[in-house]
């Protein structure tokens, strides 16, 4: 698909089919996230695959948010391993996950299955429960599946501000 096809297609969907995903789709997921661009191409974020039943019981207990997904994807970015900014310290962790999150969000769209980017979790509890994810700060839940029927965009979907709005040349 062409990118900005691509771009103006993908919507937020809450509702999901808990269908099983082709592994090879998966694959090209990740591979979009490996390939993200960072900072120093330092890399330094994580993904993990919430896939089982029993650890999808646990992910449902840190957010509401699954709407029916049988795969969750979350991201994270791992401070210690991120590049820093020397002038005033600021490190790039988040950043450098939220772009690899992009990748695989626009990912999922490209190989027609659909997803939202979920904030709303409670993200101390998920790492009690997935510890591997401890040295982390998680940015996104991603729950994959292919849409389902009453899976549409919001009506607000193609309200966007004009570019002017949003680019201002100095």
């Amino acid at each position: 698909m062409e990118f900005n096809e691509l771009i103006k297609e993908r919507f937020s969907c809450r509702a999901l089919s808990d269908k099983e995903i082709p592994h090879d789709a998966t694959g090209r997921i990740f591979e979009a996230a490996r390939l993200a661009p960072t900072a120093v191409n330092k890399q330094p974020f994580k993904v993990w695959a919430v896939q089982s039943p029993a650890a999808r019981a646990k992910l449902a207990e840190t957010t509401k948010y699954t709407f029916g997904a049988g795969l969750f994807l979350v991201v994270g970015g791992k401070a210690d391993e991120a590049w820093v900014r020397q002038y005033d310290e600021r490190n790039f962790a988040d950043v450098d996950a939220a772009i690899a999150a992009t990748h695989i969000m626009l990912a999922i769209h490209n190989e027609g299955l659909a997803s939202t980017w979920v904030g709303h979790f409670d993200a101390p509890k998920l790492k009690e429960f997935f510890p591997e994810m401890a040295d982390y700060d998680l940015i996104a839940i991603f729950p994959v599946g292919y849409p389902a029927e009453q899976g549409v965009p919001s009506p607000r979907h193609t309200v966007r501000k004009g570019a002017t709005e949003i680019v201002k040349v100095l």
